[in-house]
C-alpha cells in the first residue's frame, strides 16, 4: 500500500511542478506579448502626435512671408517694443511687465519676441514667426491637458487645435493674444495636478502657473483668478475628500500667486486706468461703446458661433465661418454632456465651470464685431477637451450598441471630419485674395513705406498709429515720418513727401513740390491708395540717385570714361540693404559675404545704372526680396579679394 500510494504522491507532485512551469512561462510569454503591444501602442500614439504637430506647423509657417502680409498696427506696436527692448539701452516697461502704449499691454510676447530679434534681427517675419511658433506649443500643451481624460480625448483635442480656422488665424498674427492657447492648457493643467497629486509643492506650482497665465498673458485669462476660487467651492460640496487634501495647499498656492504675479499686482494699484481701461472702454456699460448690433443681438450671435456665426474680423477669421463647424460643434455638446456626467471629479468640473465662465469676455464686450474671437481665446483649451470627451462618448456609444467596430467607425468618422476641417481651415485662409486682406493689414501703410524707403530722402506723412507700421517695417532705416497737418519749415530738403492721401501731401508740400502728387500705389480695384509728390529735381545722368548702389561718379579729367564708383562704398551701402531687407541684422557673417558679392560685381563687372526717379506704379506686394544670382565658387573668390583690396 505505502509503495504504490508513494510512487502515485511523487506523480502528482510532478505533475503540479510540470503545470506551474507550464503556467509561469505562460504568464512571461503573455507579459512579453502584452509589452509588445504596449509599446506598439505608444508608438502609434507617439506618431499621430507627430503628425498633428507637423500639421500645425504646416498650416501656421505655409507662405507666412506674404501671408497675411501687410502689417497691422498693434503687431507692430508689439515689435518694436520689442526691438526697443533689445536695442535701446534703459528701456524696459513699467514694472517690467507692462506696456503703456497701445492701450496697455502685458509685455510677456515682448520679451519671446525680444528674444528671437536677437538671434534672426527685427523683422515682420520673425514677429509672425514666432507667433505661429507660440500657436504650435498651443496645440502640443492643450494634447497633454487633454491626456489626462485618456489618450483619446487628447490627440482628439490636438487635432482639432492644430487645424482650428480660429486658432489658424490667431497664430499667424504678431500679437499677443496667441500665447493664450497654450498658457490657458498650463494653467488648467497645473490645477489638474494639484487635484490628483495634492501637495504643498504642486500647490505653489498650480499658483505660479495661475498667476503667469491669468496675469501676464492677455485678458480673457484674467478670469482664471475667479475659477479657482469657483472650483475650490464647488469641489468643497461635490467632493469632499478632494478638497479637504487639496486645501492643505492652499496656503502654497496663494502665496505663490501673490510671489509671481506682484510686479503687475503692483502695475494694477499705480496704473489702475491703464491695466483696467482696455477691458473697461470695451464692455456694454461703457459710455458711447460702438458694437455691431444690440445688446441682445450681440449674445445671440455669439452663442452662435457654435457653428453658425463668425467674426467680420477679417485679422481673427475668414469669410465670417463659424468658431465650430457645426459637427463638430455637436460633437463639443456630446463632451459638455459627458463633463457634467462626471462632475464630481475634479478635473472633469473644472473643465465644465471653465466653459461658461470663458464665455463671458465674448458676451459682455460688446464693442466692435460680434461674435469677437479674440476675446473668446480663453475657450481654446476647455473647448477642445470639450471636443475630445465627445469623441469617447461617441466610440463608447456605439461600442456598446453595437460592437467593437462600429467604436472604431466612430472614432475614425471623427478622424477624418478633423482632417477635413483642418485642410478646409488651410485653403480657406490661403486662398483669401490680397482685397480680402488689403485693408486690415494696412497694405496702403506698407505700401507707402517701400516707396520712402526705395527712395531716401523721402518723408512720409501718417499718424503715430500708422507710422509704428512703417518703424517696425524698416526697422533699420526708418524715414522721415510727419504728422498730417504738421508745418514743414523746408520741404525742398525731402526728395518726395509721401502721404495716403493726395490733400494730405499737397498740404504739407505748402505748394513748394515740382509737379502736383501722383498716384504711386492702387489697391486691387484700382483706388490709388498711396500719393507722392517730388520735392527736388531728378540728379542728372550719371549723379548719384541715393538708390541701394552708387551711380557712375564723374569723369576725371583727361579720362575717356566714367571711373567706376569704389567697390568698398558699394559694399558698404548693400552691406545696409542685404542687413536690413534679408536678414534685419548689420554686418554679421554672411550678410558681410553677401554685400561684399553684391558690392564687387557691381563695381567690377558691370556700370551701375542710375536709379529712376520716376513715380513708377509700385504693385509689388511689400516684403518681397530680390536675392542676388550664386556665382560659382572661383567668382566668388575674385570678386571678394577685388572689394576687400580696392
Amino acid at each position: 500500500m505505502s509503495g504504490p500510494a508513494g510512487v502515485g504522491g511523487a506523480s502528482e507532485i510532478g505533475g503540479a511542478s510540470e503545470i506551474g512551469r507550464t503556467a509561469s512561462v505562460l504568464a512571461r510569454a503573455g507579459a512579453s506579448v502584452a509589452r509588445h503591444a504596449g509599446s506598439r501602442r505608444t508608438w502609434l500614439v507617439l506618431g499621430t502626435l507627430a503628425v498633428i504637430v507637423v500639421g500645425a506647423a504646416i498650416l501656421r509657417y505655409w507662405d507666412l512671408s506674404t501671408n497675411p502680409g501687410g502689417l497691422y498696427g498693434d503687431e507692430a506696436a508689439e515689435g518694436l517694443d520689442a526691438a526697443k527692448i533689445l536695442n535701446q539701452p534703459g528701456f524696459h516697461p513699467d514694472w517690467f511687465v507692462w506696456f503703456r502704449g497701445d492701450g496697455g499691454r502685458e509685455a510677456l510676447f515682448a520679451y519671446v519676441v525680444a528674444l528671437v530679434f536677437h538671434f534672426v534681427g527685427v523683422s515682420v517675419l520673425a514677429l509672425r514667426a514666432t507667433a505661429a511658433a507660440f500657436g504650435i506649443a498651443g496645440v502640443l500643451g492643450i494634447g497633454m491637458l487633454g491626456r489626462r481624460f485618456g489618450t483619446l480625448t487628447g490627440l482628439t483635442a490636438a487635432a482639432w487645435a492644430a487645424g482650428s480656422l480660429w486658432l489658424i488665424c490667431v497664430s499667424r498674427d504678431g500679437m499677443r493674444n496667441t500665447i493664450v492657447p497654450v498658457f490657458g492648457a498650463l494653467a488648467l493643467g497645473a490645477l489638474v495636478l494639484w487635484s490628483d497629486w495634492p501637495s504643498r509643492r504642486t500647490a505653489a506650482l498650480a499658483g505660479a502657473a495661475i498667476a503667469v497665465s491669468a496675469l501676464y498673458t492677455y485678458q480673457p485669462l484674467k478670469l482664471l483668478i475667479v475659477l479657482v476660487p469657483m472650483w475650490l467651492l464647488w469641489l468643497r460640496h461635490a467632493d469632499r475628500p478632494s478638497y479637504d487634501r487639496m486645501r492643505v495647499g492652499l496656503p502654497a498656492f496663494v502665496v505663490a500667486l501673490l510671489v509671481v504675479g506682484g510686479p503687475m499686482i503692483a502695475v494694477a494699484i499705480t496704473e489702475p486706468g491703464s491695466f483696467f481701461g482696455r477691458a473697461a472702454s470695451v464692455s456694454a456699460i461703457a459710455p458711447g461703446v460702438q458694437g455691431d448690433s444690440t445688446v441682445l443681438v450681440h449674445a445671440l450671435r455669439t452663442i452662435a458661433m457654435f457653428g453658425f456665426t463668425g467674426d467680420g474680423n477679417v485679422r481673427h477669421d475668414v469669410a465670417g465661418l463659424p468658431l465650430l463647424p457645426l459637427p463638430l460643434a455637436a460633437l463639443a455638446a456630446l463632451g459638455a454632456w459627458r463633463l457634467w456626467r462626471y462632475r464630481r471629479d475634479p478635473a472633469h468640473s473644472l473643465i465644465l465651470l471653465s466653459l461658461p465662465l470663458f464665455m463671458l469676455p465674448p458676451l459682455i464686450a460688446t464693442e466692435g464685431w460680434s461674435p469677437h474671437f479674440l476675446r473668446s481665446l480663453g475657450l481654446a483649451a476647455p473647448l477642445a477637451i470639450a471636443v475630445g470627451l465627445g469623441t469617447v462618448q461617441l466610440f463608447e456609444y456605439a461600442r456598446a450598441r453595437w460592437g467593437a467596430w462600429a467604436g472604431r467607425i466612430a472614432v475614425a468618422v471623427v478622424a477624418i471630419a478633423l482632417i477635413a476641417v483642418a485642410a478646409w481651415s488651410g485653403v480657406a485662409y490661403l486662398s483669401r485674395s490680397v482685397a480680402d486682406r488689403y485693408g486690415p493689414f494696412s497694405y496702403p501703410i506698407a505700401a507707402a513705406g517701400d516707396f520712402a524707403a526705395a527712395h531716401p530722402g523721402s518723408a512720409l506723412i501718417l499718424d503715430g498709429f500708422s507710422a509704428m507700421d512703417v518703424r517696425m517695417e524698416h526697422y533699420y532705416d526708418q524715414p522721415t515720418i510727419l504728422n498730417p497737418g504738421e508745418s514743414i519749415a523746408n520741404p525742398r530738403a525731402f526728395t518726395y513727401l509721401v502721404g495716403l492721401s493726395k490733400a494730405a501731401v499737397t498740404k504739407a508740400s505748402g505748394g513748394a513740390g515740382l509737379a502736383p502728387a501722383e498716384p504711386v500705389a492702387w489697391d486691387p480695384s484700382g483706388k490709388p491708395v498711396v500719393w507722392a509728390m517730388a520735392m527736388q529735381p531728378p540728379p542728372p545722368v550719371g549723379a548719384t540717385s541715393g538708390s541701394r548702389a552708387p551711380a557712375l561718379a564723374a569723369a576725371r579729367p583727361g579720362s575717356a570714361r566714367p571711373v567706376r564708383a569704389s567697390a568698398r562704398a558699394v559694399f558698404l551701402l548693400n552691406a545696409r540693404q542685404v542687413s536690413a531687407r534679408q536678414t534685419g541684422r548689420a554686418f554679421t557673417g554672411p550678410t558681410i559675404v553677401a554685400a561684399a558679392l553684391m558690392g564687387a560685381r557691381q563695381a567690377h563687372q558691370a556700370p551701375i545704372e542710375p536709379k529712376s526717379t520716376s513715380l513708377a506704379p509700385t504693385r509689388a506686394l511689400p516684403g518681397s526680396i530680390i536675392m542676388p544670382d550664386r556665382p560659382n565658387l572661383v567668382r566668388l573668390c575674385r570678386d571678394l579679394c577685388l572689394t576687400l583690396t580696392s
